[in-house]
């Protein structure tokens, strides 16, 4: 296996994404020796395709290699991804078949938070995740482990200035909501159906000026309890599932 720094990511859905959508990444996949499943032979097969090395490791190979996470017996080694430019947005844009849905981090700082943000966007399918360079976090070796291989399979976009990028997303007819307390405008009622980049703030400060101005409609999470607000990558996951909610009962119709 390269010496190149390689991070562990585990578990079957994550092992097996890590092969489907970035397989270039991947170094070297682990298997318990013991386990002979209908999953694992699924991995086996992937691995193969993409010239991945398996190797049979004991089951406290694994553990000490996924650092006391839950491993289900699987855990590959990958490379850390490279964030990719603004060039490399326009190509992205370009190849997205329907509406767009992206997410704009702007200003957060922590790498917990970052991989949160990666493995929910996945989830939610957005097609890519849009940050500045400077004051925000890229993809450390924490962020991609908490991501558990999202980081591979959501594009990550850091851009030199946001503003100048949102208006360039405005321009493709991309509609921009950002996330502010102070808000109006209510989440669940707001229409996230057509072209959408949902823009939220870092840790603490929110969206900067600059990146509010750009925003089309600034819009708040209801608070009804004590809290006033909400960690980053928890509020990601409430917007971005909204807007998959909208978007699936639409085609419903």
């Amino acid at each position: 296996m390269s010496s190149n720094n390689p991070i562990p990511i585990v578990g079957i859905h994550s092992v097996r994404a890590a092969l489907k959508h970035g397989g270039e990444d991947v170094l070297e996949v682990w298997l318990e020796d013991r386990r002979r499943d209908r999953c694992l032979a699924e991995i086996v097969e992937l691995a193969h395709q993409v010239g991945v090395a398996v190797r049979q490791v004991a089951r406290d190979g694994l553990d000490g290699g996924a650092e006391g996470v839950h491993h289900q017996g699987v855990l590959a080694w990958v490379r850390i991804p490279t964030a990719r430019g603004e060039t490399e947005l326009g190509a992205i844009l370009d190849g997205i078949q329907g509406p767009p849905l992206l997410l704009i981090l702007d200003g957060v700082q922590d790498p917990h938070n970052l991989g949160a943000c990666l493995r929910t966007a996945d989830a939610a399918a957005v097609q890519a995740l849009i940050a500045p360079k400077d004051k925000a976090v890229g993809l450390t070796p924490v962020a991609c482990k908490v991501a558990s291989g999202a980081a591979q399979t959501v594009p990550y976009v850091q851009v030199t200035n946001l503003a100048r990028t949102m208006v360039g997303l405005k321009e493709r007819g991309i509609w921009l909501i950002g996330m502010a307390g102070e808000a109006r405008a209510d989440l669940f009622e707001t229409d996230l159906r057509g072209p959408l980049a949902l823009a939220l703030g870092g840790e603490g400060r929110g969206l900067r000026r600059l990146t509010r101005e750009r925003c089309d409609l600034l819009v708040r999470l209801p608070m009804p309890g004590t809290v006033e607000s909400l960690n980053v990558s928890v509020a990601a996951g409430v917007c971005l599932y909204e807007a998959l909610r909208q978007r699936r009962h639409s085609n419903l119709e």
